[in-house]
């Protein structure tokens, strides 16, 4: 089974999601399961794992009501205050609905210092407690606190998005390669292959410009722990569905057949219980 295992929905709203800026009209409207389900069929994927863009429960239980009528959404990763004072509460509450796999916060629009506080260090040690996984979504300064986040967490699978935005456009690699070979240490860390095409230059990428951080990726997490990710209908500000997924398809046709089913949907149906 091929699975998707980043990709959003959202009904477009100016205010919601003010992150859309003008640079990224293109995306400014509704995308819902209709519109992805031709494209996942055309490019022989079978399932993918919607992912909250909005930090209210409202958006994890849209998500809930867009996989119940979809099933090609295997797994919703959503969202819920994890400094709460009723975070148990509202995982248990969550647990009624299987499909909520894991949650997420959006740290890259935090200082460093957010995922190291008390607060958010207790919401986070909930996590195992329920079966939740969690994604991280920082850009590369985040990183150290990350690696302070996730030695703290044997236990609690964490998975990296997008590769923590690295400079793909200005061609930066040093630092982060050496933050995210610090973090793949920790085996219950994993990491998805996703989101480049935003990192890079919009309008004028090539395939190659992506090859120094995938390479770097393979060298540090493994075969064991990546998963693509498309990152629909982010990736469309820089590059359709098909010219996104080529990019890591081509990549990663050197390596072998086994090697690539892990990659393309068996880690992450491992990561997430699908």
């Amino acid at each position: 089974m091929k699975i998707d295992a980043h990709q959003h929905f959202w009904q477009y709203n100016a205010v919601r999601h003010d992150w859309i800026d003008d640079s990224m009209r293109v995306i400014r409207k509704d995308f819902f399961p209709e519109q992805l389900a031709p494209i996942l069929l055309a490019n022989q994927i079978d399932g993918c794992v919607a992912v909250q863009a909005d930090q209210t429960e409202q958006e994890t239980d849209f998500l809930i009501e867009q996989a119940s009528n979809n099933s090609f959404i295997k797994a919703v990763v959503g969202w819920v205050d994890l400094k709460a004072p009723n975070l148990v509460e509202r995982l248990a509450y969550y647990q009624q609905y299987p499909i909520v796999k894991g949650f997420r916060h959006i740290l890259q629009g935090e200082d460093p210092s957010f995922m190291l506080s008390p607060e958010f260090i207790s919401g986070i040690s909930q996590l195992a407690n329920f079966g939740y996984t969690y994604d991280i979504l920082i850009y590369p300064k985040h990183l150290s606190a990350a690696l302070e986040l996730v030695k703290q967490f044997p236990n609690q699978p964490f998975v990296i998005d997008h590769l923590a935005k690295p400079f793909i456009k200005e061609g930066t690699i040093a630092d982060w390669k050496i933050g995210m070979h610090a973090l793949a240490q920790h085996s219950n860390v994993f990491c998805k292959i996703s989101g480049m095409v935003t990192e890079a230059d919009w309008m004028h990428w090539k395939e190659a410009d992506f090859t120094p951080y995938l390479d770097a990726v393979v060298t540090s997490f493994g075969f064991e722990r990546i998963m693509f990710g498309s990152d629909w209908p982010v990736c469309l500000v820089a590059a359709p569905y098909e010219k996104m997924a080529a990019i890591v398809t081509n990549y990663f046709s050197q390596f072998s057949i086994a090697e690539q089913e892990m990659v393309f949907g068996k880690n992450a149906i491992n990561f997430y219980h699908l």
